[in-house]
């Protein structure tokens, strides 16, 4: 098989990497960038290199496209062989509501906190693991107070300050157990990466290339910035930066490269899509705009019958799956239905007050619980959604859309969230309507759109190849 002829801004990328520098390279949506990495590590055949993916499918993927020298690992897999097998026993437990995790801790009494009031046991608990949930975000080596949330609603920077001293001793509590092989906390993965991160681990490379490092979180950034033996590459595109909301840095900026390049060229998709892709660059003031493959012919418009349909929300992805179902269309939801069909079997027994023997969900006795548990305890945001659809469309229809769920390769329409389209790619792609327009200011002028909202937005419009109907974006016209 021919390797294809670089590209010009692919070879100054190799030709910088040559020296050993340590680069940042901003990578725009299908132009190549693991290709890139590849073609860099084949010009180091004798060096040791490590290539750390987002996820487990790219790792898979480069791990049968990169020459043998380089090792193709997530963070979570590198931290799991060195710290987080004496911790397997204690991965995937049962949910801990605050009550429990209250009792664990031996808070047994409120705590009094200036212009608050009391808070009781199962509030200063979940403060607790909100801490603790930070913590393992950040690089931090101690739990401080800036790592205690602000209640909404607290301004007064002297409650703030009590309330943090009060949190602080609890979170050193909780991650003291968190550290124990024999603890009780509900551990998680994110634990283990930080108690590795916590380690200052050498990795055995070379060169280390950080893939998707707009998404690194401060724990990662921290390990690769420690590197100091090894040259850094980091690549990936800030504007497809929408994992905010789980502890993401922008580690591209953050890092002291000693050059900066970039790939504009992409080749997923023609002129047409790349405009389109440009009108949120444009808006997100990004330090490159995207320029079509001439060779694919790529259009912007109505279509009746896309690839895939692209969502804010799992609630607007249930929608969708509903007027598939109605058209007669197989379809199938990225990352399959499964777990949804467990959780809303679990949900009809909670709703009939009969429990649950359901892992995530045995530690509540009603749906009421459940209810409450997602509403106040920040631990529980990602079963929110879950809950959102049950009440919206009741579980047994939730159930039936399941059952009807095509497998992706024999669908004929494939739903998706926008967060879980990122990095794939579709024929004809629609955009779903629940993407908002932002309000306007009191005066009826423009204001701003939220940046992670444009970011998502980009990300959405970039999953297309050929034909791309973006109806639920349209309103960017009116921000331009």
């Amino acid at each position: 098989m021919t390797t294809p002829r670089p590209t010009d801004e692919q070879q100054a990328i190799i030709d910088a990497s040559q020296s050993g520098a340590d680069l940042v390279i901003e990578a725009g949506a299908g132009t190549g960038k693991t290709s890139t990495l590849r073609l860099v590590a084949t010009t180091h055949p004798r060096l040791r290199g490590l290539y750390v993916a987002y996820n487990k499918a790219i790792a898979a993927d480069a791990k049968r496209s990169f020459p043998t020298s380089v090792t193709c690992a997530t963070a979570h897999s590198l931290a799991f062989r060195a710290v987080g097998r004496r911790f397997a026993h204690r991965l995937n437990g049962p949910r801990m509501p605050a009550r429990e995790t209250a009792k664990a801790l031996g808070i047994t009494r409120p705590l009094a906190i200036p212009h608050v009031g009391l808070l009781a046991p199962q509030q200063a608990a979940r403060l607790v693991m909100e801490t603790i949930t930070r913590f393992c975000h950040s690089d931090g080596a101690l739990v401080e107070p800036w790592h205690v949330p602000k209640p909404p609603g607290l301004d007064d920077p002297a409650s703030t300050a009590v309330l943090r001293e009060a949190v602080v001793p609890l979170a050193r509590r909780a991650w003291a157990d968190l550290s124990d092989p024999d603890g009780r906390l509900r551990f998680t993965h994110d634990c283990y990466l930080k108690l590795w991160q916590l380690s200052d681990p050498h990795l055995p490379a070379d060169y280390v290339l950080l893939d998707e490092a707009q998404d690194a979180n401060p724990v990662v950034a921290a390990i690769i910035d420690r590197q100091a033996h090894a040259q850094r590459i980091l690549v990936g595109d800030r504007c497809q930066a929408i994992y905010g909301w789980r502890g993401a840095i922008d580690a591209m900026s953050r890092f002291d490269a000693d050059h900066r390049l970039c790939l504009s060229q992409s080749f997923r998709f023609g002129p047409a899509i790349a405009a389109e892709a440009n009108k949120w660059l444009q808006l997100l003031d990004a330090p490159l705009h995207l320029l079509g493959f001439d060779k694919i012919t790529s259009t912007v418009g109505p279509v009746a019958c896309p690839d895939a349909v692209l969502c804010r929300t799992n609630a607007e992805a249930v929608r969708q799956l509903l007027v598939a179902a109605d058209t007669g269309r197989k379809a199938a939801l990225v990352g399959g239905g499964s777990e949804i069909r467990r959780l809303a079997e679990a949900a009809i027994s909670l709703r009939a007050g009969a429990g649950t023997d359901h892992p995530e969900l045995f530690a509540f006795r009603t749906w009421g619980e459940e209810q409450e548990y997602v509403e106040q305890d920040a631990s529980g945001s990602d079963l929110k959604v879950f809950v959102q659809l049950i009440d919206t469309y009741g579980p047994e229809v939730v159930i039936d859309i399941v059952d009807r769920l095509s497998p992706e390769e024999a669908a004929e329409t494939v739903v998706s969230t926008a967060h879980k389209a990122k990095g794939r790619e579709w024929p004809i792609v629609r955009i779903a309507g629940d993407f908002p327009e932002p309000r306007r200011s009191h005066n009826g002028q423009p204001a701003q759109v939220p940046r992670a909202d444009a970011m998502l937005a980009y990300v959405a419009v970039t999953r297309a190849r050929q034909v791309l109907d973006p109806e639920g974006l349209a309103w960017v016209e009116g921000w331009l």
